[in-house]
């Protein structure tokens, strides 16, 4: 089983040996590896028994590393970025040759981003290479919030996490890729569109790729729990089953045995949902029921996000 701690020392030790660890982001926990390293970055993939056409995120610490790994980075981006990051977004850029094919399946664009949380972005800064990190869980299973779900998972796989507490965020960064004054959104996560808005004319989505995404996430199911999960439009139309386990947004149904229902945000707060989510699938994957019932939240802000890991949960 792999040690738990927050030696930052130790981790970088670690990486640059060529090893991977465990990760806090604001977002999820990550499995991260020397992205400059094939030797590394294939270490992920067999860990998390991941296949080859996903391509990883690589994570950087300061904003002049962007050019190691991007080229022809538009100066309106820079100027985004600077302004955005560190945070939940994540941006797709031609790629320089310095990043292995393997780091990014073969494609000829990277996907980048800075992330905010503090133990993690010490450590980007006290490396000399960026870091690959997927989510720290074996493929497409439910993303990790805590360390915990990092080693029950991949303990004996990886020597080393880093805890950096509960991820803040809960669900993973937004995919971006910039198109001069226009915007293709690859994934939807931790930033609201509506926070790129003074950045882009226009947005096309472009979420779901069956084969050869362009960006983590894009598959059709993705974060799924063990037992059956069916997603409902209105609460009417969920229907009474004590043997099932309900996922809800901020209220209760009543007739139902309290222990069976999850409530995402009494306050109806979409950022506490947002936080909430990845640990409430796992939750709800571990109680006595033996399927699981959600319902849709709001379809604004972090709701469209949060809806989009439900549905990939539930796709069969």
């Amino acid at each position: 089983m792999s040690a738990i701690g927050i030696d930052i020392d130790h981790a970088a030790k670690l990486l640059r040996k060529g090893e991977i660890v465990g990760i806090p982001t604001e977002t999820v926990y990550g499995l991260a590896g020397n992205a400059l390293d094939g030797d590394a970055v294939a270490k992920i993939f067999a860990a998390k028994e991941r296949p080859a056409f996903d391509p990883l995120i690589v994570h950087i610490g300061h904003l002049s590393q962007l050019d190691l790994v991007a080229k022809e980075v538009p100066d309106s981006v820079k100027s985004m970025l600077e302004d955005l990051w560190p945070g939940p977004l994540t941006v797709v850029l031609p790629r320089q040759s310095v990043i292995p094919d393997i780091t990014v399946s073969g494609h000829k664009k990277v996907a980048i981003r800075m992330p905010s949380q503090t133990m993690t972005l010490n450590l980007l800064r006290n490396l000399d290479f960026p870091l690959a990190a997927p989510s720290a869980n074996p493929f497409g299973y439910i993303s990790p919030t805590r360390a915990e779900h990092v080693t029950a998972q991949l303990g004996d796989r990886i020597p080393y996490v880093l805890d950096g507490g509960n991820c803040e965020v809960g669900i993973e960064s937004t995919i971006i890729e910039p198109m001069g004054v226009d915007c293709n959104v690859l994934r939807l996560g931790g930033l609201e569109l509506e926070k790129l808005t003074p950045y882009f004319n226009n947005f096309n989505t472009m979420l779901n790729k069956s084969s050869n995404p362009l960006a983590p996430g894009q598959l059709a199911k993705h974060y799924s729990p063990k037992k059956d999960i069916t997603v409902f439009e209105r609460k009417e139309e969920m229907p009474v089953n004590n043997s099932a386990t309900y996922i809800l947004f901020d209220s209760a149904i009543e007739g139902l045995p309290e222990k069976n229902q999850l409530m995402l945000s009494k306050k109806s707060d979409l950022n506490q949902a947002a936080s909430n989510i990845f640990s409430f699938l796992r939750m709800a994957d571990e109680m006595e029921g033996k399927e699981i019932f959600a319902l849709k939240l709001p379809e604004v802000g972090l709701g469209l996000a949060i809806n989009d890991r439900l549905h990939r949960a539930a796709a069969k």
